[in-house]
């Protein structure tokens, strides 16, 4: 009699390729107010999944524009996140990992809500304590903050 091997493990997808854009003026942060599900009434750095043969980057970017309007340039790479399914950080039981980009923009332009965003604004790093944020923003947040009293 032979024993059967047991049924090897399905493999571990891939996390899903994420990146957000961090546009300051004024001291204010950009921020758009989501309107779907998973993150549904939580504000974020505008960002989305990238789509494939995207750079990071470039992702970063057409979310931007997706997003809010605005045309950006020179991401340069901020964070990073690992965000794993089970986070309550509007992952939505699926794995990301995200990419942050300070991303330049027109300074006259004006951003307007487009795509999965709500409703957007411009927001002061204490407005955003008070808001519901995932923790990658808000981390954001605090480390720009430190570098721009330091």
């Amino acid at each position: 009699m032979t024993a059967s091997a047991p049924p090897a493990p399905s493999p571990t997808p891939s996390p899903a390729l994420a990146s957000s854009a961090i546009v300051v003026r004024d001291g204010r942060y950009l921020l758009v107010r989501r309107s779907k599900p998973p993150s549904a009434e939580m504000y974020a750095f505008p960002g989305g999944r990238a789509e494939p043969g995207e750079t990071p980057a470039e992702t970063a970017v057409r979310e931007l524009l997706e997003e809010t309007g605005l045309s950006g340039s020179a991401p340069q790479l901020f964070a990073t996140y690992d965000l794993p399914a089970d986070r309550a950080d509007g992952a939505g039981g699926r794995h990301f990992f995200l990419s942050v980009f300070r991303v330049e923009a027109d300074i006259d332009a004006e951003a307007v809500a487009g795509d999965d965003a709500a409703s957007l604004g411009w927001f002061t790093a204490d407005e955003i304590a008070a808001l519901p944020a995932p923790p990658s923003v808000r981390d954001c947040i605090a480390r720009l903050e430190a570098l721009r009293t330091s």
